[in-house]
């Protein structure tokens, strides 16, 4: 916003429709259904090896300080529900010294029997929403605007979560350079209002 990029709801619109397909969709996306299916199958080995790619493909310190706050906070959560079938969960990321977001997520998407298209849609609009409440107050952006753009990203979830399904490891990619720049210009920022 502040760099002019974004000036209003059209382009607000893009900017985030582009992030949900090139970057959450292609990469974050299919990095939680792997994460679910290891989780499901036990697989200790691959939950770790991908916590461990989540964390190594931040673009900026901040993105990557933000995985791990949100994790280790996740992480507590754990423990303060109290619930038997997030004990496995809870058990495994305890272990790791840096626990991503996405990891414990999964974990417990999986432990309560969520299905992998629901999980995703619900990732991935839970995604969608905090970026458009945050325009919302960057831009700034009015209510209305707020809700055309959740009506136009809702419309592209249910087939981002599908294709992030079918994505083959080899071709996960979260490559969207100006998110990246933005992402580390944003943490030197004067007028930072939000943590990337």
């Amino acid at each position: 916003v502040e760099s002019g990029i974004i000036r209003d709801e059209a382009g607000t619109g893009r900017w985030i429709a582009d992030l949900l397909q090139h970057g959450i969709g292609s990469y974050e996306a299919p990095l939680v259904a792997a994460l679910m299916a290891a989780w499901s199958a036990g697989d200790v080995a691959e939950i770790d090896c991908l916590n461990a790619e989540f964390l190594a493909s931040r673009e900026s310190a901040e993105l990557r300080a933000e995985t791990v706050q949100m994790g280790f906070s996740m992480r507590r959560l754990l423990r303060d529900l109290r619930d038997e079938n997030l004990a496995p969960i809870a058990t495994l990321v305890e272990a790791l010294p840096e626990v991503a977001f996405p990891t414990v997520w999964a974990g417990i998407a999986a432990a309560w029997q969520i299905d992998p298209d629901a999980a995703l849609t619900a990732y991935l609009w839970s995604w969608a929403e905090n970026q458009v409440m945050a325009a919302l107050k960057a831009v700034p952006l009015g209510q209305a605007a707020g809700q055309r753009l959740l009506a136009a990203l809702g419309g592209q979830i249910p087939l981002v979560a599908v294709d992030a399904q079918k994505l083959p490891k080899t071709a996960w990619s979260n490559f969207t350079p100006a998110f990246a720049i933005t992402c580390a210009r944003h943490e030197t920022q004067y007028s930072r209002l939000f943590r990337s």
